[in-house]
Order: C-alpha cells, then sequence, then structure tokens
C-alpha cells in the first residue's frame, strides 16, 4: 500500500490534514467566531473554492448551532451583497483572491476573515496576482486563528449549512431547515448513508463544489467518517482517474457531465488507471442519458446509483445500476421514508402512466423555511407536500420517471438557473425591446442557456455587446451561450412571449424534453 492510499483525513492538492488537525482548527474558529459575536442560529458566510478550511469553517459554524452558508463564488459584487445582507451575517470567510473585488459590496459591521488561496486553486484558475495579499479591509484567518483557544462552550443541535437556490424573481432563497432533533438527526443520516453510500473509515473524493447543496451534504459528512476525503479544486477527468488510483476511493458524489468528460477520454487512457476500488458513486442535480449511464456501468460495474431530489426536498428517489439497466431513464423508486404524488393541472392525483406535477414529502426530515421568506415556503405546499416543479409519472413496477419542467428553470452541467434573472437584466440593455431566455439541448451539460432578443424598431444590437454587458452584471455561468437576435418573437393572444414555440423545436430534434 502506497502512502496515499492509506493517508486518513482531508486532502487538497499536495495539502493533507488529519482528522485531529482538522477538528482542533474547527474548535478554535469555532471560538473566534463567537468572540466575534456569532450565536446559535445565526448564519456564517463563506466564500471559498473547494478547500479544506472551507470545510473547518462550516464544522465551526455547526458547534456553535449556526449556519454555514457557502456563497456561489461565480455571483458578482451586487449578488453576494444581497447574501451578506439577506442573512444578517456578522462574518466573511473567503479567498483572498477573491475579496479584493468586493470592497463595497460588502455592508458595514460584517468581520471578513481572509484565507490564502491554496497552490491547487492557483493553478487551476486565472488569479490576479496582485490579489493574493489579504485586501486591507480583511483579517489574516492564520493570524487570527492562531490567537484562539478551542471552544469549550456547550453542545448544542448542529444545522446544516443554508444553501442558496436560484429564485424566479431574480434573487436566490436561503433554504433554512430547523435544527433537528436526535430522532430526526438518526433518521437523515441512515436515510444519507443509503443514498450516498458514506461508512465509517469511507474514502471518497469530491469533484464537484461544496457551493452546492448536495456536494456540500456530502461533503461535511465524509471529512467526519475517519476516512480520506479528497477535494478537486475543479473536475479535470483524467487526474479524478488519478486520483482514485492513488487514494483508493470507494465512494463519489458526481453529476452526470462528469461522466460524458469522462467517456471522452480515449479507451487507453482509461484503461490506464485501476478503479477496482470503487464502491458506491451517486449522482443526481440533472438528467443523465441512458447511453452513457449504461456506458458508466459497463466501465466501473455496477456500483452506479442516483437520486432524484432538491435541497428542499432531500432525495426523494434511489436508483441502482441494476435500475437503470432495467429501466433506462428512470430516477429510480421512492426512497424509504419519502412520499410522492404527482398531481394534474386541475389539482387532482394522479394514477400510475399519468404525468403530473411531483410533489414529495420526507418522513423524519426537520422541516424548513425560505430565510426571510416564508411566503415562498408556502407556495410550494399542498397538503406538506412540496415541489421543486418536476412534471413525471410513476409507473406500474413503481418506477419514477422525470418527463419535463413545470416552471421555465434550466439545469445547465447539474447547476439550477432561472431564466426570469437572466431575462430582467437583458430588459435594462439599451435597445433591447423584448426578450426570452430558455435551456436548449446540449452535449456535454445537458442544456445550455439560448436568449432570443427582440431590438427596439430601427436598433442594430450585436449579441458581443449583449454578452459583455451581462457578464458585468450576471455569474458567468448565468450569461447565455447561444443569444440570437430576431426582429419578432412568437407570442401568445395576451402579448406575452410564446416561449415554447422558440425552445421546442430544439428538443424536438434532440429527441428528448429534459
Amino acid at each position: 500500500m502506497s502512502e496515499t492510499s492509506e493517508f486518513l483525513g482531508i486532502v487538497s492538492g499536495e495539502r493533507r490534514r488529519t482528522h485531529a488537525e482538522v477538528a482542533s482548527r474547527a474548535d478554535r474558529i469555532a471560538s473566534g467566531l463567537a468572540k466575534i459575536g456569532v450565536r446559535q442560529g445565526d448564519c456564517v458566510c463563506m466564500l471559498m473554492r473547494n478547500d479544506i478550511a472551507f470545510l473547518e469553517a462550516a464544522y465551526a459554524a455547526m458547534r456553535l448551532g449556526a449556519y454555514g452558508v457557502p456563497i456561489n463564488w461565480h455571483f458578482k459584487p451586487e449578488e453576494i451583497n444581497y447574501i451578506l445582507g439577506d442573512t444578517g451575517t456578522s462574518v466573511l470567510i473567503g479567498h483572498a483572491d477573491m475579496l479584493h473585488a468586493l470592497r463595497d459590496a460588502i455592508p458595514k459591521g460584517v468581520t471578513v476573515l481572509s484565507v490564502l488561496t491554496p497552490p491547487e486553486i492557483l493553478s487551476n484558475y486565472k488569479i490576479d496576482p496582485g490579489h493574493l495579499k489579504t485586501p486591507d479591509f480583511a483579517i489574516d484567518f492564520e493570524s487570527w486563528l492562531a490567537q484562539h483557544q478551542p471552544y469549550d462552550g456547550p453542545v448544542v443541535p448542529q444545522p446544516m449549512n443554508m444553501i442558496y437556490t436560484s429564485g424566479t424573481t431574480g434573487h436566490p432563497k436561503g433554504v433554512r431547515r430547523n435544527a433537528p432533533t436526535p430522532e430526526q438527526a438518526a433518521a437523515s443520516e441512515r436515510m444519507r448513508a443509503m443514498i450516498y453510500g458514506l461508512k465509517p473509515g469511507a474514502r471518497a473524493i469530491l469533484p464537484g463544489p461544496l457551493y452546492h447543496s448536495a456536494p456540500n451534504s456530502f461533503g461535511i459528512r465524509a471529512g467526519k467518517l475517519d476516512g480520506a476525503l479528497v477535494l478537486m479544486p475543479r473536475f479535470e477527468a483524467e487526474e479524478f482517474l488519478d486520483l482514485i488510483e492513488r487514494y483508493r476511493i470507494d465512494t463519489i458524489f458526481m453529476v452526470p457531465t462528469m461522466f460524458i468528460r469522462l467517456m471522452k477520454l480515449p479507451e487507453v487512457v482509461r484503461k490506464k488507471y485501476d478503479v477496482s476500488s470503487l464502491r458506491h458513486i451517486i449522482h443526481a442535480a440533472a438528467p443523465c442519458p441512458a447511453d452513457v449511464k449504461r456506458a458508466m456501468i459497463e466501465w466501473w460495474g455496477p456500483v452506479i446509483y442516483e437520486f432524484y431530489g432538491s435541497t428542499e426536498s432531500s432525495a426523494v428517489t434511489f436508483a441502482t445500476s441494476e435500475d437503470a439497466l432495467k429501466k433506462p431513464g428512470t430516477v429510480g423508486r421512492i426512497s424509504p421514508g419519502a412520499e410522492l404524488r404527482f398531481i394534474g393541472d386541475d389539482g387532482r392525483v394522479l394514477g400510475v402512466g399519468d404525468i403530473g406535477e411531483i410533489y414529495s414529502r420526507m418522513a423524519g426530515m426537520a422541516d424548513f423555511t425560505y430565510h426571510n421568506k416564508p411566503e415562498k415556503r408556502t407556495e410550494i405546499d399542498r397538503d406538506g407536500f412540496i415541489t421543486s416543479g418536476d412534471v413525471g409519472y410513476i409507473d406500474e413496477d413503481g418506477y419514477v420517471f422525470i418527463c419535463d419542467r413545470k416552471r421555465d428553470m434550466v439545469i445547465s452541467g447539474g447547476v439550477n438557473i432561472y431564466p426570469a434573472e437572466i431575462e430582467s437584466v437583458l430588459h435594462a440593455v439599451a435597445g433591447v425591446h423584448d426578450c426570452a431566455v430558455f435551456g436548449i439541448p446540449d452535449a456535454e451539460f445537458g442544456e445550455a442557456l439560448m436568449a432570443v432578443v427582440e431590438p427596439q424598431p430601427g436598433v442594430t444590437l450585436d449579441a458581443g455587446d449583449i454578452r459583455t454587458r451581462l457578464k458585468g452584471s450576471l455569474a458567468d455561468y448565468k450569461v447565455p451561450k447561444h443569444i440570437e437576435i430576431r426582429t419578432s418573437l412568437p407570442r401568445e393572444d395576451s402579448g406575452k412571449i410564446f416561449k415554447r414555440r422558440l425552445r421546442d423545436p430544439y428538443w424536438e430534434q434532440a429527441g428528448r424534453r429534459i
């Protein structure tokens, strides 16, 4: 056995920390946060890429009974400012290079802790060398940490991180789940152990970003199981295979885009690496093409599992490799403790084979609300069942299939994107009369954003100029990959753009609807 295959702790690039070191640092971070004024139920915001310090900060917030709030680091300053204000946080912990652009975006009274941007991040991203030092409005994290002893306060219920999901009205919503009772915590851990495949001593790798719901939940749990957790700064297919072999990885959370990139590697490259240690690979967040799923199972064996759910609902279905081969396209059977209803447009609960909007609830799970937006929670609730707007059906054998999304949400590479937010920015572009943003098929990401823009009479618009304007206000992944300019858009009798007439031809040509 090599040293790497036996290491126990958290790995990021060439850096390693044992579980004892991580626990000690998390306790000292908790002590420092308490002195800043963080209390049970408060929020601690984290603006970091995948890093050991991210997990340490999350564990520290949990130790205080506070909510760790991961911020999507692709967000622009105005988007980050919204989350800092909405959470009412008193502290922001972030990588130094990303803090420099936020001087005017950080509310007064927020303590900013600057984490040194690690070498593996620097080698994977284009970062301004002038932004590597601690900004003059921030405190160096390591110097601050050295001043504090381990926290010795009372043990309190530990909530999970509060994840912000993209909003249909232009602002994301924080999914704030109540701190679980001991019974709920135990039930939740049993369910997630089944879904994620995480067991004591698991050797896991996390190639997805910690600011997303499922990778965050997976990573926080994997980092506490006394095995190994390898963090990737970004997914690179061959490096991923190398890490599996070097660390004898057995458990992984992935998204279908990663499968597609792996299958694009030449066969000679794929065969170079020993993946025989793999035991449980779970994927979610976006539809996986059935042929890709089959090819991955043929390569790695029947170790690939899938779940369907959301930040709000958790994993309400579960599929094994055998399920995927037996019922191509299924997202599995209903998970233990979950209930699903398929609701028609008239509000009736539908039967087997009938397509309707999917509502779900999970027994034993702590309830949630949307932070500062309880009315939004009410909007998605029907008799205690909640929906994320997906449409599907259950067949006679109990397998669930997703057919479409009732709302306009686009899932690109596992990332939820809401067109309404982008359309609101497009409407502010000079010369734009109207616009429609929607998802079209994409071979790598599942969906890509398409914007169709109608100029004002007599105005000539340029797609490149529009893209530049959008990049000034939106995270890059929200900027449409395709922009088309048309002199007129199809409209309903009400005058509203008939978006389906724009969208459907792309999906009909691809032979799928989601």
